[in-house]
């Protein structure tokens, strides 16, 4: 009988075989690490572009707290001009109130009564003079009274006095400034329906 030796045949399959093996090996392993490569990549660009989208970010939040900070400089030297503008109309107010005041006083101050003194405190008025009678202070208060500046006049004192061999009537008044009504803040409401 013949005999045939497999062996080596058997043997070079299995060592066709385990290299094929090794290769399918090798060939995942490279496989797996240019994915592995591939996804590292991949994240990694992801995170710079999350590192420069945040910088991004803090670099407006920078600016829009400079804005801010700018913001709020012109609304303290608003609130400061504001301030300055209302001590500026109040001066004039002042200034326009007295003058008037006492420009009012001289139109209404009837011939033969002189003024001798005038004082305000707050919207209290004292007004001293001298006249020559009893009739010209009346008119006079009656004057106040009409007038759009002084309200509330009062008579405090009124006396004789000699000046010169004249009998003359010193007399001192009290009253009140008027105040101008103020508009309303709110408009009107329209009626209900």
């Amino acid at each position: 009988m013949i005999k045939i030796n497999l062996l080596p045949i058997r043997a070079a399959r299995k060592k066709e075989t385990a290299i094929q093996q090794i290769i399918i090996f090798c060939a995942s392993l490279v496989l797996v690490a240019v994915i592995v490569a591939g996804m590292y990549a991949f994240k990694q660009m992801q995170i710079s572009s999350t590192k420069n989208d945040i910088a991004e970010a803090n670099h407006k939040i920078n600016e829009l707290k400079a804005k801010i900070g700018k913001l709020q400089e012109l609304k303290t030297l608003k609130e400061q001009v504001k301030k300055k503008l209302d001590i500026l109309a109040q001066l004039r107010k002042n200034k326009t109130g007295p003058a008037h005041r006492l420009a009012t006083l001289s139109d209404i101050t009837p011939d033969q009564l002189w003024l001798t003194g005038y004082g305000e405190n707050g919207p209290a008025i004292k007004i001293s003079g001298i006249a020559y009678t009893e009739d010209l202070i009346a008119t006079f208060m009656r004057s106040l009274e009409a007038s759009t500046d002084f309200m509330g006049a009062e008579l405090i004192v009124s006396e004789q006095i000699d000046s010169g061999g004249t009998k003359l009537k010193r007399f001192e008044i009290t009253c009140k400034l008027r105040t101008a009504p103020e508009a309303p803040k709110q408009a009107a409401q329209p009626a209900p329906k």
